[in-house]
């Protein structure tokens, strides 16, 4: 049972017992505190109709690490807090909230508890925040920023460079500079990681892998950049936000997506579909991977159309 079962619950007795022991005639007061034990009463219940929250192992081995006695507090300090601030920016970034700069979105409401220690190679137990609407948001769920940053430390080691870039353009950039901050602290102590979560295991074979995962993540092997371009829009798919854009100058099209930001992407078949225009694309490359092409304003488009008059 959590803390917060056992707190309600706590609550809820303490309530009956003040019930019992107020005089039948003391109406005013009974309905008040009636009042509040069926609003307890109902919060327990829907904490019993949720699963219990899932829970993630994190094991250190290397230099930091000695064995399954016990871990140098300075690194475990530091190590947990970067890990548990890379799942904050991942789980914003699938949440098509986080931006380039500025505040992190639900940064408290995606907060990892430290519910024990992993033994084996030491380490820590967290437990994931429980999604406030699983039902409405699936791309918000805590489970899920879970997977994909497990999945992104995997690919780091066997994925090629378009499989990093996949997953690195569904959680943002900003989220893989939170992953690779937690890394360099392992590399700077020497240390190795391996994460457990939903029947999934990853583990890093040796610090020497780990310095490899390190470096496929570091901001010269993920290229970011903005590029102008002159063609037409061909067609738009609002709800997946994506598009294709015919090159004037060159054969092909670019496929790439439309940034949250732009909150009506359906205005480009309204407005400017089959329209010769200039437009400007945020474009990210990762290592020799095929660049990933993304629209994130519109001013370009709209100072076009001026100019066309």
């Amino acid at each position: 049972m959590s803390n917060e079962h056992l707190s309600i619950a706590s609550e809820i007795k303490e309530l009956e017992a003040i019930l019992a022991s107020m005089p039948e005639d003391d109406v005013i007061d009974r309905m008040s505190v009636e009042a509040r034990l069926e609003v307890a009463r109902e919060a327990l219940a829907t904490l019993s109709r949720q699963s219990p929250p899932e829970k993630v192992r994190l094991t250190f081995r290397g230099k930091p690490v000695s064995g399954s006695h016990g871990i140098a507090a300075d690194f475990a300090t530091k190590a947990a807090g970067a890990f548990s601030d890379a799942f904050v920016v991942v789980a914003a970034g699938l949440s098509e909230g986080l931006r380039a700069m500025g505040p992190i979105p639900n940064r408290d409401r995606n907060q990892l508890l430290i519910t024990g220690t992993a033994i084996g190679s030491f380490g820590f137990e967290f437990e994931l925040p429980l999604p406030l609407q699983p039902s409405l948001f699936p791309d918000e769920y805590p489970r899920n920023a879970m997977v994909k940053l497990q999945t992104l430390l995997r690919l780091t080691v066997e994925g090629s460079d378009d499989e990093m870039a996949e997953i690195i353009e569904e959680i943002h950039p900003r989220a893989v500079r939170r992953v690779y901050a937690f890394l360099d602290i392992l590399v700077q102590q020497q240390a190795w990681c391996g994460l457990e979560f939903a029947d999934r295991f990853f583990r890093y074979s040796s610090h020497e892998q780990l310095k490899t995962s390190y470096e496929r993540l570091k901001d010269d092997n993920i290229r970011e950049s903005e590029e102008i371009c002159q063609g037409e829009f061909q067609g738009v798919l609002p709800q997946g936000r994506t598009f294709e854009f015919k090159l004037t100058d060159q054969d092909g099209l670019i496929k790439g997506k439309v940034d949250s930001a732009i909150e009506d992407p359906d205005i480009l078949n309204r407005k400017w579909l089959h329209r010769p225009l200039t437009a400007k694309f945020n474009v990210m490359q990762v290592g020799q991977g095929r660049p990933r092409y993304t629209l994130v304003t519109l001013d370009a488009l709209q100072a076009d159309a001026v100019e066309a008059g």
